[in-house]
C-alpha cells in the first residue's frame, strides 16, 4: 500500500516538473538548483488539496508524498487541509494513513512529531488524535500482540506526554498488561511531566509507575518518582522540583 502511494506522489510530482536525482531534487523551472525533500515539501505538498481528486484521494497522495519525501512539512499540509473551509477530511483515511504508517517496520518521526506538537499539543484535537492512533485499538493490541501493533503502540505512548490523563489514563492502564510497552510507558510518563503542554495526575502517575518492570538504574526513574511522590504535576508549574530530585537521588 505504502509503495502504491509513494509511486503516485512521485508520478504527481513529475507532472509539476520535479524530479528526484541522486542527491537531492530538481523542478524543471530551475533544474541547476539543488532542492531538499524539506524545500520541495514546502512548494508543493499544499497544491495536493487544490488537486481535481475527492478528498479521500487528496489524502492517500499527500500520504504518499509523505512517505517519498519524510519531510514533516506535509503532515502540516495535512493538518491545515483538516482545518479548512473544505474540512475536515474523511476521518476514515486520514487516521488509516497515521496508523499505517505508525506500524511500518520503517523509521516514523515526521509523524510522531506531527501527532506530539500539532494534534496532542492542541486540545481541541488531543482526544480524538489519541483515540484513532491507539486508544480506540489498545485492547487489541493488548490481545494480539502483532508487533507491528505493539510497533505503533509504542511510538504513540513516547510522544503522548501532551495528551490531557483522562483521555489516557486508561490506555496506560491497559498498556502496562503487556511488558513490552513498559520502556515505552515510562518515556510517555516522563514526558508528561517534563513536555511543557504535558498533563498528568501525580498520584495516578505514581501508581502506574510502580508497576512497571524496568531496570533499576533506568535513567530518570528515581527522579520521576519523587517528583509525583510530593505531588507535583508538571515541570514548569514546579521549576526546581526537578533539581531538587536529582540532588536527593544522586
Amino acid at each position: 500500500m505504502e509503495m502504491q502511494a509513494t509511486e503516485a506522489a512521485r508520478r504527481w510530482l513529475a507532472d509539476q516538473g520535479v524530479s528526484q536525482v541522486r542527491d537531492g531534487w530538481v523542478s524543471a523551472e530551475a533544474p541547476d538548483v539543488l532542492l531538499t525533500a524539506d524545500q520541495v515539501a514546502h512548494s508543493w505538498a499544499g497544491d495536493v488539496f487544490a488537486e481535481d481528486l475527492d478528498a479521500a484521494d487528496q489524502v492517500r497522495l499527500a500520504f504518499g508524498l509523505l512517505d517519498l519525501l519524510d519531510a514533516y512539512w506535509v503532515t502540516c499540509e495535512i493538518r491545515f487541509a483538516e482545518g479548512s473551509a473544505e474540512g475536515p477530511l474523511p476521518v476514515d483515511v486520514l487516521w488509516d494513513g497515521y496508523r499505517q504508517r505508525l506500524e511500518a517496520d520503517r523509521g516514523a518521526e515526521a509523524v510522531t512529531y506531527s501527532l506530539w506538537v500539532d494534534w496532542f499539543e492542541d486540545r481541541s484535537t488531543a482526544a480524538a488524535a489519541f483515540a484513532e492512533v491507539l486508544g480506540n485499538d489498545i485492547d487489541r493490541v493488548v490481545a494480539e500482540r502483532s508487533e507491528a501493533l505493539l510497533r505503533r503502540a509504542r511510538r504513540v505512548l513516547d510522544c503522548s506526554g501532551p495528551v490531557p490523563w483522562p483521555v489516557k489514563e486508561q490506555t496506560y492502564r491497559t498498556a502496562v498488561q503487556l511488558p513490552a510497552l513498559h520502556p515505552a510507558l515510562f518515556k510517555g510518563l516522563r514526558a508528561g511531566y517534563h513536555d511543557f503542554y504535558a498533563d498528568l495526575e501525580p498520584a495516578a502517575a505514581l501508581a502506574l509507575l510502580g508497576q512497571l518492570n524496568l531496570p533499576a538504574d533506568t535513567e530518570h526513574l528515581a527522579e520521576l518518582r519523587h517528583v509525583l511522590a510530593a505531588g507535583h504535576k508538571n515541570h514548569y508549574r514546579s521549576p526546581h522540583a526537578w533539581d531538587d530530585a536529582v540532588r536527593s537521588c544522586s
